[in-house]
């Protein structure tokens, strides 16, 4: 369903540290950064598409998180979900959802929400019905 997802920065350098922590505990790979334009993006190994990017806004007006919007990125484990969570707030993210089953969603679902260092909110989540 989706190609891409691009998320807007400020400072792309801690941005880059903030996001590579996460996407290495969700076992997703680097496909490129160029701090020159800046931007960088992850996919699923194996997987062209969808990408996670993140950079400076095209228009090259000042990034701001948008009211209502939320990415939500799947992890494999539940294990996954918690170790990305730690890893976000410990670089700096802000705690919006600790780890844990969200069974109004579904009796599986388990997730963590927090914003980066921009005010961006995510998610990550598991569906899978055990705690593996």
């Amino acid at each position: 369903m989706l190609s891409h997802i691009h998320i807007g920065v400020t400072n792309f350098e801690r941005a880059f540290a903030f996001y590579r922590g996460v996407m290495d505990e969700l076992g997703f790979s680097l496909k490129f950064c160029d701090p020159q334009k800046p931007w960088a993006g992850w996919m699923q190994p194996g997987r062209d598409r969808p990408l996670f990017l993140i950079g400076h806004p095209f228009n090259g007006e000042c990034a701001s998180p948008g009211n209502g919007q939320m990415v939500a990125l799947l992890a494999p484990t539940r294990d996954a979900v918690i170790r990305s969570y730690a890893k976000a707030i410990s670089d700096g993210g802000r705690s919006e959802g600790e780890p844990g089953l969200r069974p109004q969603y579904h009796a599986s679902y388990y997730g963590a929400y927090f914003r980066d260092p921009d005010g961006n909110k995510l998610c990550v989540c598991c569906h899978h019905p055990t705690a593996e």
